[in-house]
């Protein structure tokens, strides 16, 4: 088992900036991917970012620029870095984690952080 405990949402105006944190403890594999995805009121779930444990790192297109994901390996934490942030980046916010071990997949999840981006 894997707990991602996650933190660092909030509301900020348009244009500001915020940062999410999110620890792993527990049966941790040293390699892995963690990674940030978001959901909006009626929406799905949708990637925001992941990283390697090499730091090997995907965006979505909507945030490329703009967020930016890093990890603490020897924390077993990832952030997630948001600048100039805007109204359609309002979602819940859950983290990730993941990993493929002998052929077994693992894959946990965040109870979520709420950011919320006022215009």
């Amino acid at each position: 088992q894997v707990q991602l405990v996650e933190s660092g949402g909030g509301l900020v105006q348009a244009g500001g900036s915020l940062r999410l944190s999110c620890a792993a403890s527990g049966s941790i594999f040293s390699i892995n991917t963690m990674g940030w995805y978001r959901q909006a009121p009626g929406k799905q779930r949708e990637l925001v970012a992941t990283i390697t444990t090499f730091g090997i790192t995907n965006y979505a297109d909507s945030v490329k620029g703009r967020f930016t994901i890093s990890r603490d390996n020897a924390k077993n934490t990832i952030y997630l870095q948001m600048n100039s942030l805007k109204p359609e980046d309002t979602a819940v916010y859950y983290c990730n984690w993941r990993a493929v071990v002998a052929g077994l997949k693992y894959d946990y999840w965040g109870q979520g952080t709420q950011v919320t981006v006022s215009s």
